[in-house]
């Protein structure tokens, strides 16, 4: 049992293959890695490198072809499909590049949808507080901007309570002062809420404002780096 102390999810030999006809892709070869609480990763390599996958994995959103994968002790790749349901909607919050609002829907009735199917909800106002937009609450996702609607995205994942955020390419469509922004709001939850952040980018810039820096290639990790002194959002270079 010791060895989930602090661990949150844990890889072992992971590898993921897609079969494109007669040939074996392999998007992820073999990791082995551990995720820990309430601290903010960022996975780094270039597009086809196999960040998605290992995310969609550890999010529960694809199966792996072989090796083993552990939510604190639960052992993941054996459960089946209900487990992985529960894991998704209980554990897990999902922040893209695309913010994926409903567009019919407010501000704050966009984020009171996660809340619903989560079994100990935060607040939706305090979650649109926390991303500065309490004051834009009754408006559309049309009435507001790229950065703005990422930001509710952020909130929507926020007020599920979920214990690990994976976030990929989440400043992807942005400018760099709404960027700056939403990195910010990824760390305070990472710090103020001790929840884990797992940010996946092929910006080397936001590498700096990480705990741990894990670096992907050809579906292969190649080296995990520990930052000493993470900088702040707003140092980050963009």
């Amino acid at each position: 049992r010791s060895s989930f102390m602090g661990v949150l999810v844990k890889g072992e030999n992971v590898s993921k293959i897609y079969k494109m006809g007669e040939v074996d892709i392999y998007a992820l070869s073999s990791v082995s890695f551990e995720i820990y609480d309430s601290e903010l990763l960022v996975i780094l390599g270039p597009s086809g490198s196999g960040k998605s996958t290992l995310l969609n994995i550890v999010g529960g959103m694809d199966t792996l072809t072989s090796g083993e994968l552990y939510y604190r002790e639960k052992a993941l790749h054996k459960g089946g499909r209900r487990l992985l349901t529960e894991y998704r909607r209980d554990a897990v919050g999902f922040v893209f590049q695309f913010y994926n609002l409903m567009p019919n829907l407010t501000a704050i009735e966009n984020v009171d949808l996660a809340r619903e199917i989560s079994q100990s909800p935060l607040n939706a106002e305090q979650m649109l507080d926390s991303v500065g937009l309490l004051a834009r609450k009754d408006h559309f996702p049309a009435q507001l901007s790229g950065g703005e609607q990422q930001r509710v995205a952020i909130a929507r994942a926020l007020a599920k309570n979920p214990e690990i955020l994976l976030c990929d390419e989440p400043t992807g469509a942005l400018d760099s002062a709404s960027s700056r922004e939403v990195l910010k709001i990824l760390r305070k939850f990472s710090t103020e809420f001790k929840k884990t952040v797992i940010i996946i980018t092929h910006e080397a810039s936001i590498a700096n404002m990480a705990d741990r820096v894990m670096y992907i290639r050809d579906g292969k990790i190649e080296k995990i780096v520990k930052n000493e002194n993470p900088i702040g959002a707003d140092e980050v270079v963009l």
